[in-house]
């Protein structure tokens, strides 16, 4: 208690002094920058996530042959929960004389629990949110399913014994990013109107919904109880389950923002060990001087700890409440201007706070610190001697354990995680030896200088370790803040070019052998020009190098492969690959046609499966037996919304099983001519309108752009104002240097000059090995963590390395310009004290 008292008044006086102003107001900015940027990643997520289950109509939804249990309704009542049903089928429906098999989805009184419906209403108006179901006596039908049965609001719709008034067309849904492949027109009525339609009795092929939201934890406390009870012919669906062009841009921004979460622990730890180690620097005296009056080593390390653990504790609380604002305005400025809700902040981020402030200031403080327990005494007399401290490379290791720590903590993915370490170390080792060669170089030179630019120089050449680890610190920093930047932007990049305009928004299926030339030659008179139709043969896995298997044999895997076991899935065949599927193991059969079948596997499929390259595997193909033995695995770009499959063939493999085509195309928003002139053509095609999926997927990659965007500069924001801490936590030699200078005639110009020219140097070396490793790094993170085409732009990097010397110039300048304002007496005299 004594040796906490003492550190006590320690941190007091030197709090009064400023001796530990620049490590507090570093510590602050730091727990600042990773809880800020924590906050705002964690509503955004959650906000994300509740927008992305607009798609889903709920946050949970149980499918299933027959009418939810009694059980599992009893779970969805659980406290915290919304519940509501649906019921879905197929039936024959009449408009005029028209009749089509419709796909007929019957609400129950609060659905959709998240999202809305876009309805049109009357011709001629615009689109509006439907918040609600159709009322009874009154059905909904989507907007292509009406141009196919040229039906209108106000007509009479027959299903059924039943006759209801159609009231509006849908231009979109919940539910439909899960599966898109819906043919029938969809009719939407009340689930109190179907039993009067006399569609529902014995032997009908009835499809139950229970959709369930709420609160994050009790909905997760439902999936884990739903998971044991789903019997056979249920599942259970999530935002997960939707299509990967949902899931894709979800899980980038989710990796995006925790890239954000990463930097900003870089940025801390540079700020605070450069801090650091003027603490302890301006302690170097007092520690001598208690030494001589007998302070015990275990004393001294007791009192300077506790002051850092106290300042700690402070700086930490401070940076939480700076945090919480911050984040409380970003969080409505987001809500108003993506019109989402946004959840309010939770403890999580504010405890990583603490914990990235705590272990920050421990690992990369506590070094530096511990060293004065070893001062000597003869340092009261004797300025000239230096510290006796412990090694270099243990200092340097303690600190990179805790970063790596860290670092392994926020990243939530090995790669990132591994990317980001040995992005840093060899940044350092870089740094370090460029450094040294600058320092070398300006000592030969140094005589061949003259004036303000020979002094400037100097300085580098004269402090070779505080030169060596400022321009370490601030390349670091400014290499972080350059990754994050280019990382958004080529995330950015991909999404609007994913997304562009002409992105296919129909399907066309059901093209047969025959009319393959027929259709291509239909497209061209239409002016879509080079469409290709791919084969598409149904098959059910039936073995696998020689053994029988199914669905059973996936117990232990999740729902998702078991179904894909399970069920039926497309073939196809493909002499080459297209830009949107690249090789990642084996070899494709590009160029030559194999002498046996071969099997290209998508890898995400095959890993599910468990499948790898050699493995022979069999289908079952309408009552054939067909084998093939896997050459390569490719990656998807399921972004591209073309046709792709999870099994390709070789060429010919496949010929002689029943086969129809499919193709997609871009056609002109609301152009109902193309689809009705085809089917008149050709009636056994079906076309498939993805336009509401389209938009829908859109919008979910706008407000996650958007998301990104913020998040990028606030992270940029908060890490300008560490490294402007970290380049004034070394300025006392420079003031002292400066303040000796002025009582010797030098000039405001030349000492000026002389600054400019030293940080000029270090914030370009600096600049440019940020640059070069932030574009090596940033292709490493892209290609591996984001699973995006990377090519290197050196143009960018050298923006951005001209960027990273201003801002080390600027910010030296700002934080040496007391020498030039201040009486050199009282620079000296405080530095000095």
């Amino acid at each position: 208690m004594r040796t906490l008292a003492l550190a006590w008044r320690q941190l007091r006086r030197d709090l009064a002094a400023g001796d530990i102003r620049i490590l507090f107001a570093a510590l602050v900015l730091a727990v600042v920058a990773v809880t800020s940027v924590g906050f705002v990643t964690d509503r955004a997520e959650r906000a994300l996530a509740i927008e992305a289950n607009r798609l889903l109509g709920g946050d949970v939804v149980v499918r299933g042959d027959a009418p939810p249990t009694e059980a599992l309704r009893a779970l969805a009542a659980a406290p915290g929960l919304r519940v509501t049903e649906t019921q879905e089928l197929q039936s024959m429906i009449r408009a005029g004389e028209s009749l089509s098999l419709g796909d007929l989805r019957a609400l129950g009184e609060g659905f959709p629990l998240r999202g809305s419906f876009r309805i049109v209403d009357r011709a001629g108006a615009a689109e509006r949110d439907a918040r609600g179901i159709p009322a009874p006596g009154t059905l909904w039908i989507s907007q292509a399913g009406a141009e196919t049965l040229g039906a209108k609001p106000g007509d009479t719709i027959g299903i059924g014994t039943r006759e209801l008034k159609l009231v509006a067309l849908v231009t979109q849904e919940p539910d439909a990013a899960l599966d898109y492949f819906n043919v029938a027109p969809k009719v939407f009525l009340n689930l109190a109107d179907l039993p009067s339609t006399g569609l529902v009795q014995e032997g009908s092929r009835l499809r139950y919904r229970l959709v369930v939201a709420g609160d994050a934890a009790a909905v997760e406390t439902f999936a884990a109880a739903v998971k044991p009870q789903l019997a056979r012919g249920q599942r259970m669906e999530t935002i997960q389950d939707a299509r990967p062009e949902v899931r894709s841009a979800l899980d980038r921004a989710s990796r995006f923002l925790g890239l954000a979460a990463l930097v900003s622990v870089v940025l801390a730890a540079v700020a605070v060990a450069m801090a650091a180690r003027r603490h302890s620097e301006r302690h170097l005296s007092g520690t001598a001087v208690m030494r001589c009056l007998g302070a015990q080593q275990r004393t001294l390390v007791g009192i300077h700890v506790g002051e850092l653990v106290l300042l700690g504790l402070a700086a930490c609380t401070v940076g939480v409440l700076i945090a919480f604002g911050l984040q409380w305005g970003i969080g409505r400025w987001l809500q108003q201007s993506l019109q989402i809700d946004i959840p309010p902040a939770g403890l999580m981020p504010a405890l990583q706070g603490y914990g990235v402030g705590m272990i920050v200031l421990l690992a990369f403080g506590a070094p530096p610190v511990l060293a004065l327990r070893r001062v000597p005494a003869l340092r009261v007399l004797r300025r000239d001697l230096d510290r006796t401290e412990p090694s270099a490379w243990l200092v340097a290791l303690t600190g990179f354990i805790g970063l790596g720590a860290l670092l392994w903590w926020k990243a939530g993915s090995p790669t990132l995680g591994t990317a980001m370490l040995v992005g840093i170390v060899g940044t350092l080792a870089v740094l370090a030896l460029l450094a040294w060669a600058l320092i070398v170089l300006v000592r030969r030179l140094r005589s061949r200088l003259r004036g303000s630019l020979r002094y400037g120089l100097a300085n580098v050449s004269r402090r070779a370790g505080t030169s060596i680890a400022q321009v370490s610190a601030l390349g670091l920093g400014l290499m972080a803040l350059l990754l994050l930047t280019f990382v958004r932007t080529d995330l950015l990049d991909r999404w609007q070019l994913a997304l562009s305009a002409n992105a296919p928004n129909r399907f066309i299926i059901n093209v047969q052998p025959d009319q393959v030339d027929p259709v291509k030659a239909f497209m061209q008179a239409r002016g879509l020009s080079a469409v290709d139709l791919y084969p598409m043969i149904r098959g059910r896995l039936v073995e696998l190098n020689g053994t029988p298997t199914s669905g059973a044999d996936y117990q232990g895997a999740d729902e998702r492969t078991q179904r894909r076991a399970d069920r039926e899935f497309n073939l196809s065949m493909a002499a080459t690959l297209r830009d949107d599927n690249k090789v990642t193991a084996g070899e494709f059969w590009s160029g030559r046609t194999p002498s046996s079948p071969e099997l290209s596997v998508e890898e995400g499929f095959a890993e599910d499966l468990g499948w790898k390259l050699g493995d022979r595997v069999a289908f079952d193909i309408a009552g054939q037996h067909f084998e093939g033995r896997i050459t390569s695995l490719r990656s998807v770009d399921w972004e591209s919304f073309r046709p792709n499959f999870f099994v390709v063939a070789s060429p010919g493999a496949l010929d002689g099983y029943s086969a129809s085509y499919i193709t997609a195309v871009s056609v002109p928003s609301g152009d109902a001519a193309f689809t009705r002139e085809l089917v008149n053509q050709f009636p056994n095609l079906s076309v498939i309108d993805v336009e509401a999926v389209l938009n829908q997927v859109r919008s979910t990659a706008e407000q996650v752009s958007q998301v990104v965007q913020v998040v990028f500069w606030f992270s940029l924001a908060a890490g300008l104002l560490v490294l402007m801490a970290a380049v004034s936590a070394s300025q006392d030699e420079r003031l002292l240097e400066g303040g000796v200078m002025r009582v010797l005639g030098g000039s405001r110009r030349q000492l000026r000059l002389a600054q400019a020219s030293e940080f000029a140097a270090i914030g370009l070396l600096a600049g440019l090995v940020a640059a070069t490793a932030a574009s090596v790094l940033s292709g490493v993170v892209a290609t591996q963590v984001f699973d995006l085409p990377w090519r290197a732009n050196w143009q960018l990097a050298a923006i951005g390395g001209g960027l990273g010397m201003l801002a080390a110039l600027g910010a030296g300048l700002f934080a040496t310009r007391k020498v030039l304002d201040a009486p050199p007496s009282v620079t000296l005299r405080e530095l000095q004290s």
